[in-house]
């Protein structure tokens, strides 16, 4: 169904989470059918296959679709070392934007502000990104030692995935970032061999990050909507982690450390490389969105019968909605292995309060399902309290079910255009140099005038404020793992300047302590690592 396709193969070298590979992995095999750093690439293929491998670990818990030869040990569900489901409970359910209805005390702990370094999600997501991060180190030091031998068009094309390798190391050390702040650094050029990671500062995280983006946009792919390289990071994408890096700087640097020009020029760059706002909102989070190539940049690929498995969208979609077969039906799934709807998560009332209606006739991103729902969430456990979401489905733009029955063929736009008209419109609005509110303000309506059909939800330019920007990305990104960043940008994470629904653990919301803004070292790793310093507050 999809041009991208995740080939799985097993995963040389890939070591304990926090360290490089073990020396002994780099000698020949005995044994012919062995398979080392040492031989991988005798295959010229294995190149671009083992790329796959890192794309993949956004989404993927393994080598095996659905269980089965997982990377991370979690014997009881191993959709949950998913990095895309660990990082979206962590962005939303930690927020306005979502709540869970499973009484699983590790997503009560979440959303209600009161975990500990204890807390499985929050130790899995950890994992997760080291792991990842470990996975790139690998490739790109193999690679990198093998490519100078190569010639012709196999070594340009090498050296660019070297530059993706290098991308998508930089992604995941962006989330650890935005985290936890000062966490382990390791790179290729680290030896081999187990060996305790020293602690990166996060400014000097941030300067790392800033590096290597800036290093390897000249040998990514061109901005383009070519859908042979879909779903790979090109220059556009490095761009859109720049532009984020800048908007949030303040957060990551200290107070006064704003980077508001740089987000604006590289918003820029994005805006002016020929993507364009796709005509249908709805369409940007259905089955075949892979057919969104003018506003997507760079998604997490879905594919429902070669990326199986219980975490990214499929928990997205499944955890939506309830049993019902009517309800199943419209989300494109059924009650098959997975168990069809999970009955967990749904919007707090302080959410839905920010459109005036939540039928979707008016403005169109209102994708809720209000049937024998109730908006305000008495009881966390009662699934009928609180509206559904109805944004990501399993169903086609032509109304056809996916693939399969259960798992899902829905992308997760991870980048997208829409998201760069509010980044340089909240630049703007800070004080950033190079940029305009006249243009601002036209990218802003353009993204209005879509949601509405037409221009009567445009806005002047005195409704333009910091207020109005925070509420319309809620509006136009909501679900799309953007929340926790965007609420500690504004300052109203933690505190009492913004409550909603079970914040603090409490019905009606009452305000948290700032350190939450950063996430705890887990305290597993703080026993292995005697060079870590946990975060303060915990």
């Amino acid at each position: 169904m999809k041009p991208y396709k995740i080939i799985l193969l097993s995963f040389v070298s890939a070591g304990i989470i926090l360290a490089s590979c073990t020396k002994d992995l780099d000698t020949e095999p005995l044994k012919t059918e062995s398979i080392t750093s040492a031989t991988v690439f005798d295959d010229t293929t294995a190149y671009v296959e083992f790329l796959a491998k890192l794309y993949g670990s956004l989404t993927l818990t393994g080598q095996i679709g659905g269980y089965g030869d997982r990377d991370i040990d979690q014997p009881n569900d191993e959709g949950v070392t998913s990095f895309m489901r660990l990082y979206w409970s962590m962005q939303e359910i930690s927020t306005d934007e979502a709540i869970n209805a499973w009484c699983d005390p590790n997503l009560v702990e979440i959303h209600g502000h009161i975990w500990s370094d204890q807390n499985l999600y929050i130790q899995k997501l950890y994992q997760r990104i080291f792991i990842n991060i470990t996975y790139c180190n690998e490739y790109i030091r193999v690679v990198g030692k093998k490519a100078g031998d190569l010639s012709g068009n196999l070594k340009a094309e090498v050296k660019q995935y070297i530059a993706e390798a290098r991308f998508l190391r930089a992604l995941n050390y962006y989330y650890a970032l935005d985290l936890w702040g000062n966490v382990p650094f390791v790179t290729e050029d680290n030896a081999t061999g187990a060996f305790l990671p020293e602690q990166i500062k996060r400014a000097d995280l941030f300067s790392y990050i800033e590096s290597e983006l800036k290093d390897i946009t000249s040998e990514l792919l061109p901005p383009n909507q070519d859908s042979r390289y879909y779903a790979r990071a090109n220059k556009a994408a490095a761009w859109i982690l720049l532009s984020r890096l800048y908007l949030n700087s303040e957060v990551y640097l200290g107070k006064g450390n704003t980077k508001y020009t740089e987000c604006i020029a590289f918003s820029d760059s994005v805006i002016h490389a020929g993507y364009t706002l796709h005509p249908d909102y709805r369409e940007l989070f259905l089955a075949d969105n892979h057919t969104c190539l003018d506003e997507i940049i760079f998604p997490i690929a879905e594919d429902g019968l070669n990326t199986q498995n219980y975490g990214g969208v499929m928990y997205i979609i499944h955890a939506s909605c309830n049993g019902d077969a009517g309800l199943l039906d419209y989300f494109g799934i059924s009650g098959g292995a997975s168990g069809g709807g999970w009955n967990g998560n749904r919007f707090t009332s302080a959410f839905t309060a920010k459109f005036d209606d939540v039928t979707g006739n008016t403005d169109q991103r209102a994708l809720f399902y209000t049937t024998n729902q109730s908006d305000t969430v008495n009881v966390v456990t009662d699934f009928t309290q609180g509206y559904l979401s109805t944004k990501f489905r399993n169903i086609t733009s032509t109304g056809e079910k996916g693939q399969h029955a259960d798992f899902v063929d829905t992308d997760f736009p991870l980048f997208r255009l829409a998201d760069v008209y509010l980044m340089y419109a909240e630049a703007v609005i800070r004080g950033g140099s190079g940029g305009n509110l006249s243009t601002a303000l036209g990218y802003i309506n353009a993204l209005r005038e879509r949601a509405y059909g037409d221009d009567s939800g445009n806005i002047s330019a005195t409704d333009l404020t910091l207020n109005f920007i925070l509420d319309e990305r809620a509006r136009e990104l909501h679900w799309e793992a953007q929340r926790r960043t965007d609420l500690i940008r504004f300052g109203l994470f933690t505190g009492d300047g913004y409550l909603w629904d079970w914040k603090g653990n409490v019905m009606e919301g009452v305000s948290t302590d700032s350190h939450l803004n950063l996430l705890p070292i887990p305290s597993s790793d703080l026993g292995l690592n005697t060079n870590l310093i946990q975060n303060t507050g915990y």
